[in-house]
């Protein structure tokens, strides 16, 4: 035998034990016998800010290159409609008449422009030559490391590629390798559907270009849809330079390759001109060419070891926070497609729920760590000029979805660009609330983009009612402010970053507050996300007065800034206007169906099954509404889920699961996870709301078409099921489903600023384990059984149960 014989035959076994070492970790791995197709197969990885989307092609693997900061656009005019406010007494005066056709008409004149997309960056390829029959495949993603491979055999030689993205050094590296001296030869190749111009000069792959002016939304029909202007546009910058072990590095004016190699590095660096939601990235833009360069030069003088070590060190300190183990599995060791698809016919596979809520983690420390770009509707991953929905933040729902499971699941830090979002929207939300309402505080609407864009959509009254009107995104998002402060117990943030924000979202929804015929106080006009009422004269429309959405999230954003001006102990005044007019709002109602009502009046939904489920906010992500204190509205929103049914969009699953979980029903929430990652085959740009969602096949959630939120809102849910918490107690295991016997989980967050690990046989809490960050008191409950606990900061107790 030969000696290269001998390393095949070693290599073939040596893949064989590392892929079943792998698949026995498949709470950590996703793994494929093809190269992926659609993008909806792919592998992405990401540091915050540089996303990559890899195909794993052999002759030809395909990377989408993205930047969290690369959008269409430049800061927007807030003051684009200043008389807006002046048809709201017109507007109002038809409510009062009931005359809600003329309402909807009116209600159009309360509308500005669309916002701006996020931007495909271009695509990288690395093209071989000649590789026609090649053995033995296997492409994987490892969660816990942030880091994908692909191997295969072309002849006997075995070939290697392992791609990462790490944040501290903001660089992403491929290695490739050969098993045979020589045998690696390549070219790397880019385009983009931006405008740029490429060259190799000094041996590096130079692309400089600018994205778009403008893009209108991908729903909209225009003669010029894309406008560029040299002038204008957010500038970019990538950089592909290679490190190579034997052979020679070769070069055309497009392209960058090496010939016959036996190993080699790509270091790939990116940067934009970006500098903030308010300056013009043309004209007060960093420098992108200059970073890009720093970034690339100082990686490139490291090994790679050394920068696969200090990015596990950075990718791992988070992901390592959180551990869950749901008991024995007989699944068989399988591809996650063929693991999703087997599933999906009822078959059990627990440590695919727990991939899930892991991949969850994963993709949010991947795609949110940019201060003031959060996650959008699609992460960072986007190859489309102009994506589904723009991929923007839809604040009436999906954007604040992204970040449910930011502190319960130990990942407070990725927070932080919400954060700093919310007070960039502020800002723009300030005008928007003086001169589309006529009142003083902040808001913000159905749409956002990274310029914080705040007004109401809809092209100045060509939009729908339904979905472009509504304007209760303030007061949500300001809830998210609250929740990293009870989470984190951070007072100093409490008192210098959140209050003003959080003041200012409720001076708003005091001052638009208007009383109804009994005196109590409603919002005019109001609408509810998305969703259409049929009046009592069978008219089907959107405007109308006191949706009981608007009042679930003003009850919500009072009450979280009453307790925070106690807690500061300022602004008692203003505490007391709210605290008053908290007690005149329009109670909630229950239909005639047992239903919570959605409308003022006791209306049918033109669509009984809609997606949106807004005016059950109050059960989640609020607290104000349980099963113990408000049994009634607990048992009125279970109803209208009932009615709802479960079959819906992969964002609306998510909020769901939640929903479930905190009526306390475990099963129920169950049934819908397993929904959740019912397999949906991939077909690219599709929106198909008949098909449902689900989960493709390298788990991105099905929309469809994809869409993030559901990955971020499924994983929070798994947390909700096992801890819910709120500033004075914990729950243990509230919604435990039975088909989740035996299990642990470590590291989960609980408000108070509590840590707790959980260890459950039988169906029953065996032991509990809980830390506090600050130092603190609460009560745990498990069933019928309580127990007050008071800790110091940073100490930790083991609770026997």
């Amino acid at each position: 035998m030969n000696k290269n014989n001998l390393k095949t035959m070693l290599f073939v076994l040596l893949s064989f034990l590392l892929i079943n070492e792998g698949m026995a970790q498949s709470t950590n791995t996703l793994w494929y016998k093809q190269p992926a197709q659609y993008f909806e197969e792919t592998l992405v990885l990401g540091n915050g800010k540089l996303g990559a989307t890899v195909f794993g092609g052999v002759n030809s693997d395909k990377i989408y290159l993205n930047d969290a900061t690369l959008w269409t656009g430049e800061p927007v005019n807030a003051n684009m409609n200043p008389q807006a406010y002046k048809n709201l007494p017109a507007i109002r005066e038809a409510l009062k008449n009931e005359n809600y056709k003329l309402a909807d008409q009116l209600n159009k004149k309360l509308q500005g422009k669309f916002s701006e997309s996020y931007a495909p960056l271009g695509t990288m390829y690395i093209n071989q030559a000649n590789v026609d029959n090649y053995t033995n495949y296997y492409r994987e993603l490892n969660i816990s490391e942030a880091i994908s491979k692909v191997t295969y055999e072309v002849n006997g030689v075995k070939y290697t590629r392992e791609y990462f993205v790490s944040q501290p050094d903001q660089i992403m590296v491929i290695k490739l390798t050969s098993s045979q001296k020589g045998a690696l030869s390549f070219d790397v190749k880019f385009n983009s559907l931006l405008k740029y111009k490429t060259n190799t000069a000094t041996n590096i792959l130079q692309v400089n270009g600018y994205a778009p002016s403008h893009a209108e939304p991908s729903y909209r029909n225009s003669n010029n849809p894309v406008i560029f202007d040299e002038n204008k546009g957010t500038r970019f910058t990538t950089l592909a330079k290679i490190k190579n072990t034997g052979g020679t590095i070769v070069s055309t004016d497009s392209t960058l390759g090496v010939k016959n190699a036996t190993e080699a590095l790509i270091y790939v660096s990116i940067a934009t001109s970006f500098n903030g939601f308010d300056k013009n990235p043309a004209t007060q833009g960093l420098d992108n060419k200059a970073i890009a360069a720093t970034n690339l030069s100082k990686a490139f003088a490291k090994t790679f070891a050394q920068i696969k070590q200090t990015h596990l060190l950075d990718y791992q300190k988070f992901f390592k926070r959180v551990s869950l183990d749901l008991g024995k599995t007989t699944a068989p060791n399988l591809p996650t497609d063929e693991r999703l698809r087997r599933y999906a016919k009822g078959e059990e596979d627990k440590n695919l729920e727990v991939l899930y809520f892991q991949y969850g983690r994963y993709l949010l420390i991947s795609s949110s760590r940019t201060l003031g770009v959060p996650a959008n509707l699609q992460g960072i991953w986007n190859p489309y000029m102009r994506p589904p929905w723009s991929s923007n933040y839809t604040t009436n729902i999906n954007a604040e979805e992204n970040y449910w499971l930011a502190e319960n699941t130990n990942l407070s830090e990725m927070h932080a660009p919400m954060m700093r979002f919310i007070k960039n929207i502020a800002t723009t939300g300030k005008i928007t609330a003086k001169t589309f309402y006529g009142v003083n505080g902040w808001t913000a609407a159905h749409n956002s983009d990274i310029w914080a864009m705040s007004n109401p959509v809809g092209a100045f009254g060509e939009g729908d009612p339904s979905w472009a009107n509504w304007n209760m995104a303030g007061a949500w998002l300001s809830t998210h402010l609250w929740e990293h402060y009870v989470f984190t117990q951070d007072k100093s943030f409490l008192k210098n970053e959140a209050y003003d924000i959080m003041h200012g979202a409720a001076q708003f929804c005091l001052e638009w507050l208007v009383e109804d015929k009994n005196g109590k106080l409603i919002t005019s006009p109001s609408t509810s996300p998305e969703n259409i009422y049929i009046a009592s004269d069978g008219y089907k429309g959107a405007t109308m007065y006191g949706g009981s959405a608007d009042l679930a999230m003003i009850r919500e954003c009072f009450d979280k800034t009453i307790k925070a001006s106690k807690i500061l102990n300022i602004d008692a005044d203003f505490r007391a206007k709210l605290e008053a007019a908290y007690a005149k709002l329009y109670p909630y109602q229950v239909g005639k169906k047992g239903n919570l009502q959605e409308w003022y009046y006791d209306w049918e939904d033109a669509e009984p099954k809609h997606r949106h489920q807004s005016h059950l906010f109050g059960l989640f992500p609020g607290n104000h509404i349980t099963p113990l204190k408000t049994p009634t509205l607990a048992d009125a929103c279970r109803k209208t889920l009932e009615i709802k049914g479960d079959e819906t969009t992969g964002w609306s699953k998510g909020w769901r699961i939640n929903l479930w979980a905190r009526l306390w029903d475990g099963n129920h929430a169950y049934k819908m996870y397993r929904e959740l990652l019912h397999y949906v085959e991939p077909d690219g740009v599709k929106t198909n709301y008949a098909r449902g969602g689900g989960t493709y096949p390298n788990l991105f959630d099905a929309h469809p078409p994809f869409q993030i939120d559901g990955n971020f809102g499924g994983a929070a849910a798994v947390a909700e099921m096992l801890v819910q918490s709120d500033v004075n107690e914990i729950r243990l295991l509230p919604a435990l489903p039975d088909v989740w016997e035996s299990g642990s989980v470590k590291g989960i967050c609980a408000r108070g600023g509590f840590e707790v690990s959980l260890d459950w046989s039988n169906k029953a809490l065996k032991k509990l384990t809980i830390s506090s960050k600050k130092g603190g008191k609460t009560t745990l409950i498990y069933g019928n059984k309580t127990k007050t606990v008071s800790l110091t900061a940073g100490q930790k107790m083991e609770i026997v149960w």
